[in-house]
């Protein structure tokens, strides 16, 4: 993958004889505390992997103390979502629709249920041409599942689909400002131009993704993308970067280069298909002690010191 050969070529240049005797992994984001620059990315459909889906995955996060930022196209509400993990820091993701009656309507159920961030994907204009789900014939969920988070209460709780648009505008995400005092998140920036339009608009914090690499070829991997728009942004909001993290060396690699914090997809659901709520953890048990260990031999003490001369091409 792209992403997987970026980071290859990039090596961390550790330091000696620091002294770094208790290393500091924590962070806060938008007022919610996580215990290490590792989030939970949103990934739509848990219960295709388990059939606690979308509970497991918060209870495993809530055991992390990190943050989970939960899809729009979940499989359990948010509001059971929240119930199954009391506590947990919990973000939702939504697509950007020109549908501001329902929008409105489902992010009042978002603040209902306690979340304190909105995650906003503004990469998706029209669906990506996934050619693995071509190839595999997925295209609709099984019976027994939906989207639950689409419900439409004031219609007969049917369940609608996501509204993809081109013609959505800078103006739709000044609308959706208005209905909310959350703060928002927007998701999917890969130009440093985009990047300074969404603090002009009002952003809490930036996104840098790709989508998974399943929107458009040949957009390069994040991590290639980051430096220009961390030197665009210039500290103004938080940085966060998705995309093919995999080891704790990656993590620290993204942070070097203005990243504060980093999100996970798919190890999430690899972890959840192999054993629910404890593969989760293990996923992220996993990752905590990567990111400490990287810490602890590149002589660097706090996930706050790292800055580009910590890495160097290979």
């Amino acid at each position: 993958m792209a992403f997987t050969s970026a980071m290859c070529r990039l090596g961390l240049r550790p330091r000696v004889l620091r002294g770094a005797v208790k290393l500091q992994t924590s962070l806060t984001l938008l007022g919610s505390r996580a215990a290490m620059p590792v989030l939970v990315a949103p990934t739509a459909f848990h219960r295709l992997a388990h059939p606690e889906g979308e509970r497991a995955t918060a209870r495993a996060v809530a055991a992390a103390e990190t943050i989970m930022i939960v899809s729009m196209a979940a499989t359990v509400a948010i509001e059971d979502v929240a119930a199954a993990a009391p506590g947990a820091e919990l973000w939702f993701q939504l697509y950007l629709e020109p549908d501001l009656v329902f929008t409105e309507q489902l992010v009042r159920r978002v603040a209902a249920a306690g979340c304190r961030g909105l995650v906003v994907t503004a990469d998706s204009p029209a669906l990506g041409r996934r050619e693995r789900d071509l190839r595999n014939g997925f295209d609709d969920l099984p019976e027994h599942l939906c989207c639950e988070n689409l419900r439409d209460r004031a219609h007969g709780d049917r369940v609608r689909p996501v509204v993809l648009s081109p013609e959505l505008m800078w103006e739709h995400l000044d609308r959706l400002r208005e209905l909310t005092e959350l703060p928002i998140v927007l998701k999917g920036v890969t130009h440093p131009a985009d990047a300074l339009l969404a603090i002009e608009h009002g952003v809490a914090a930036i996104m840098v993704s790709n989508h998974g690499g399943r929107q458009l070829d040949t957009v390069p991997a994040t991590i290639d993308l980051l430096p220009e728009i961390a030197a665009a942004v210039g500290g103004r909001v938080p940085l966060l970067l998705d995309g093919g993290i995999r080891r704790g060396t990656d993590v620290l690699k993204a942070l070097a280069l203005g990243a504060a914090a980093v999100a996970i997809g798919r190890p999430v659901l690899w972890g959840l298909a192999a054993d629910g709520e404890r593969g989760v953890t293990s996923v992220l048990g996993l990752l905590r002690a990567e990111v400490e260990h990287a810490l602890t031999l590149c002589g660097c003490a706090s996930i706050h010191d790292l800055d580009p001369e910590w890495v160097r091409p290979c």
